[in-house]
């Protein structure tokens, strides 16, 4: 062997014998998310979502019902907004009349208002889930799951308003 070889083996031997040896290492793992923070996700998700429909849909589209029987647009948001705030009263120990079940029409009539509305009473409620313990109990954690439920269920309604409308709905154009 060449004298290079040996300084070469002797290099080697040395690094392994040290432990220096340079070598891709796994990054550590992500630690499992709280349940706070899975509560807050999809709260934030379907929220979001359902805010860039009010956004995007045009405001001579806000009346439009598919059938006489059923809410319109503009209904449906003002539905959503108050169990927003519902969420959020009841989140701080407040009490609310459910039986009022939206926001009246009379003080938010325009897209502009029902947007504001919504807006507000999401980033509201967020504000509330995000003040939760890390492992809310049961009873806190069962109102984040139910009205986020709620709220992906006026979501998928809203899209198929959109579909007749022959609108794409954000979430389902391409890229998004």
């Amino acid at each position: 062997m060449t004298s290079g070889r040996w300084v070469a083996i002797g290099i080697v031997c040395a690094s392994l014998a040290s432990g220096h040896v340079s070598h891709a290492q796994a990054p550590a793992p992500k630690p499992d998310p709280v349940l706070r923070d899975v509560l807050l996700q999809q709260w934030t998700d379907i929220g979001e979502k359902i805010i860039k429909m009010a956004e995007e849909l045009p405001a001579d589209k806000y009346d439009f019902r598919p059938t006489p029987e059923v809410r319109t647009f503009a209904d449906v948001l003002r539905h959503v907004a108050f169990w927003n705030l519902y969420v959020q009263k009841t989140a701080r120990g407040e009490k609310i009349d459910a039986r009022q079940n939206e926001l009246p029409k009379a003080e938010y009539p325009t897209k502009d208002k029902i947007v504001q509305a919504l807006k507000r009473t999401f980033a509201d409620a967020t504000a509330e889930l995000k003040k939760e313990a890390a492992s809310p109990i049961a009873k806190r954690a069962g109102l984040w799951v139910t009205f986020t439920e709620h709220s992906g269920e006026h979501y998928g309604q809203l899209v198929v308003y959109y579909r007749l409308n022959g609108i794409v709905p954000p979430a389902s154009r391409p890229g998004a």
